[in-house]
């Protein structure tokens, strides 16, 4: 009895990371900052927040960190934190419905990155979900049908995000030995630090409006949308399925196509329905194929 209580706890723990993660492009519609701000805010206070968690539940046996792995830490958190500015971008030009359709394409550029990467074979089933991924994608760019799903260049934005969201999986896949908790603290930080210098060259640090709602809703993209949404998906993991947890995640993007139609009033035209039932689709059959592998 005590571990299916455990088992509903941890589903509803990773349901609801899902569903904040799913609103977060709804947020950024509403923060009148730049992208780099936004990022360089989400990082530091997430950041924060998990070094505060980390320092709380502290083992009595610290782990020790070598500065190979602090490098590649490092190097993660500056790939998530310039991986966060295009998504932050992609909002402003597309829907956040394009959006994160775009930036869901992550698992079909791991999974055609493998074999060269991590010398997997791609198996027949695995190349089909890519391709079918791929027209997905061709669908809700608007390519077909006039282009009336979004613009071209939030759309490039999108799977610019995509593309360094999988630079990070792939790089966190090597660094081993360290907590989650740890790891994710320190890359986090490195991706508001990051952004510093490109602010500082940018002049991004300027918010236009930055009034008491703008803090709050920076306060709410750092410490909800990303501190203790990483908590709840860190602490649902132990007691879960790694099938489970692959299907369970897709409740982000599906939550945030929903979302945007419910409170951004953003139309979902059959094209773009169509696309995501083909990429979120392919990318959880991938998925359970290497579960079941």
């Amino acid at each position: 009895m005590e571990s299916k209580v455990g088992g509903r706890r941890n589903v509803l723990m990773l349901v609801s990371a899902m569903l904040i993660w799913g609103t977060i492009g709804i947020f950024r519609k509403y923060i009148p900052v730049s992208s780099a701000f936004l990022a360089f805010s989400r990082g530091m206070l997430g950041g924060l927040f998990m070094l505060a968690f980390v320092l709380v539940r502290r083992k009595k046996r610290s782990e020790k960190l070598q500065l190979s792995k602090t490098l590649l830490l490092a190097l993660t958190g500056a790939a998530m934190g310039i991986n966060w500015i295009l998504l932050f971008e992609a909002y402003n030009y597309t829907s956040v419905a394009v959006a994160t359709l775009c930036y869901y394409m992550e698992p079909t550029i791991v999974m055609l990155l493998s074999p060269f990467i991590f010398k997997e074979r791609l198996s027949a089933k695995r190349a089909v979900c890519a391709a079918v991924a791929i027209v997905g994608m061709v669908l809700i760019s608007g390519v077909i049908g006039g282009g009336q799903t979004g613009s071209v260049k939030g759309v490039l934005l999108g799977l610019g995000a995509a593309v360094l969201y999988s630079a990070v999986v792939i790089m966190n896949k090597r660094i081993s030995g360290l907590d989650a908790y740890s790891k994710t603290a320190i890359e986090l930080m490195s991706a508001g630090a990051v952004m510093t210098p490109y602010m500082l060259l940018t002049g991004g640090a300027a918010a236009a409006g930055f009034d008491a709602r703008t803090v709050i809703l920076l306060l709410t993209v750092g410490l909800i949308h990303t501190g203790v949404a990483y908590l709840l998906y860190f602490g649902s993991m132990d007691g879960l399925k790694a099938q489970s947890i692959a299907i369970l995640s897709y409740i982000d993007p599906v939550s945030a196509l929903l979302f945007s139609a419910l409170f951004l009033k953003e139309a979902l035209s059959l094209l773009t329905v169509i696309g995501a039932i083909l990429i979120i689709g392919s990318a959880v059959a991938g998925e359970m194929h290497t579960d079941r592998k």
